[in-house]
């Protein structure tokens, strides 16, 4: 039996060569996973207009809103959004528009996405353990503001205080804390927020951490 990954990128290579059968070319293909990328609004939206397939994707998953997303394009999502894609869309490697716009801080995308209805919540990685894991403070507070759920998991057992403060990020574990997330959950290693913050080195959260579990 063919792996998921296998029958996936079997649809995506098929889905390709669709397009590029149909009366859109090749030329167009190319041109509009390029304005995805560099930003190119206006271009996207005469190729979108001309019937671009606004869910079209690239040899690795990414549709693109995923692309533009990405590279923290947000006048083109906005103009994609608009062509009603597919937000909970999932590259090969399981992330979503949300998903690496968080990753990458890029606040502009996350407030389009949001605005636009992109899920949060779901099993897996979430862009608000994205955002904290990179300690994008904006974006965790937006996201937060939209309902992320603090107690979701990522694959390791992580929730999103653990991974802020694993990395650091001290201003996020305080937004995180006030937020009320658990303080003594542990992960897949059997460390808490506390303690994998001071393992790594960052005692100053580990003991914001610990000074935060005696008040409640």
């Amino acid at each position: 039996m063919l792996s998921p990954d296998i029958i996936r990128k079997f649809l995506i290579a098929a889905a390709s060569s669709f397009l590029l059968a149909g009366p859109v070319a090749a030329s167009s293909y190319d041109d509009a996973l390029n304005s995805a990328r560099m930003g190119d609004t206006r271009l996207l939206v005469d190729l979108l207009s001309r019937g671009i397939d606004p869910n079209t994707v690239d040899s690795s998953g990414n549709t693109l809103l995923i692309i533009a997303a990405r590279e923290g394009n947000a006048e083109t999502v906005a103009a994609l959004v608009a062509y009603r894609p597919r937000l909970d869309y999932r590259n090969l490697t399981g992330d979503s528009a949300l998903m690496l716009a968080a990753l990458q801080g890029h606040e502009k995308v996350v407030d389009v996405l949001l605005n636009a209805g992109a899920p949060l919540n779901h099993a897996g990685w979430t862009p608000l353990h994205y955002a904290a894991f990179e300690g994008r403070l904006a974006v965790v507070e937006r996201l937060l503001r939209a309902g992320a759920d603090l107690n979701l998991l990522a694959p390791n057992q992580s929730d999103a205080l653990m991974l802020a403060a694993r990395n650091g990020h001290i201003d996020v574990v305080r937004k995180l804390i006030e937020a009320g997330s658990v303080l003594d959950r542990k992960n897949d290693a059997g460390l808490t927020a506390e303690e994998w913050a001071r393992s790594r080195g960052n005692t100053d959260i580990a003991d914001l951490i610990a000074k935060a579990r005696k008040a409640r």
